[in-house]
């Protein structure tokens, strides 16, 4: 019996193998036929037959396209093709798959004439914001797994997005959160500094005995007071402006926040810490705006000194 279960499992398992190999060529096979094809049909649309390009990219199946950029190429020619045949609203929809596989995407005037262009500015310009909105969920999703590289790039594509001519100045507000996250991403991406040799100390031959030099003093280091000390009066804010909520943050936000300043003895803010934050945009406006908050010095009997003071953010309710 152990020998017939034993014989049994290699036969499963030959079987299976040549089940693998069959399917890794067929893989080969199809892969090459389509880019084989893909090759004809531009080389017939570069020669204005559209309609034997078309029948050739129609029947290429895209599902069996595991390459993005092998699925744009041939979404590409093939709203190419129907727009140079006046089939306008099947163009709209081929052209919707290509600009949402490379929202980067417009042909060129070697690609296509003004009057294809024209229809295929006129589609891309209508996608463009659904995609935008799109792509930035995803960017966001990914930064909040914490692959800040990912996000980085995401990020990074969409502001350029955003900023397309063809945007016609919409999503401004979502530009600003996007813009504000690139940062983020950037900053946790970037690798920590390499951390720096120590050189091995010179052996040096033993010195002449002589005098034991002066220690120095200790350099003197300001304190910060608190406001509970006895004789201290606190800093009066000269200056103390807060940002204004992006609107596309809007509901997103934290009613409260605590800000750590440190004031020195000109009334300067040397030192900002954020210690509960509100929003990742919200906040970085946050910090920025306090370093430039300016008061009148806090004093202890008198005499200027520098001060720790906590500041709670409050944001209105909506």
């Amino acid at each position: 019996m152990r020998k017939f279960l034993a014989a049994l499992f290699i036969l499963l398992g030959t079987v299976a193998l040549a089940a693998a190999q069959e399917a890794g060529f067929a893989a080969r096979v199809g892969a090459a036929t389509r880019e084989t094809n893909v090759s004809a049909a531009r080389e017939l649309y570069a020669t204005a037959r559209y309609d034997e390009a078309l029948a050739i990219l129609n029947g290429i199946r895209t599902t069996d396209a595991t390459d993005p950029a092998e699925r744009k190429t041939i979404e590409q020619y093939r709203s190419l093709c129907l727009l140079a045949l006046g089939r306008a609203q099947e163009a709209e929809t081929a052209i919707a798959a290509a600009v949402t596989a490379d929202p980067f995407f417009v042909p060129t005037e070697a690609e296509a004439s003004p009057r294809v262009r024209t229809a295929f500015s006129d589609v891309r310009s209508k996608l463009l914001p659904g995609i935008v909105s799109a792509r930035y969920a995803a960017a966001k999703q990914t930064f909040d797994r914490k692959d800040h590289a990912s996000a980085e790039r995401q990020f990074r594509e969409l502001v350029m997005l955003i900023d397309d001519p063809q945007m016609n100045g919409r999503l401004v507000d979502l530009r600003t959160l996007a813009t504000g996250f690139l940062d983020l991403a950037a900053a946790a991406a970037a690798p920590p500094p390499a951390p720096k040799k120590e050189e091995p100390a010179p052996v040096a031959a033993a010195p002449t005995p002589a005098a034991t030099p002066p220690v120095p003093a200790a350099p003197v280091v300001p304190m910060i007071y608190g406001g509970e000390e006895p004789g201290i009066v606190a800093p009066v804010a000269v200056r103390q402006v807060f940002p204004s909520v992006p609107t596309s943050i809007a509901g997103m936000t934290k009613e409260r926040g605590i800000l750590e300043v440190i004031i020195d003895e000109q009334g300067r803010v040397i030192s900002v810490t954020l210690r509960v934050g509100i929003h990742p945009v919200y906040d970085t406006m946050l910090v920025g705006a306090a370093r430039d908050w300016k008061y009148k010095a806090a004093t202890l009997n008198g005499t200027p000194v520098r001060f720790r003071k906590m500041i709670q953010i409050q944001l209105p309710r909506r």
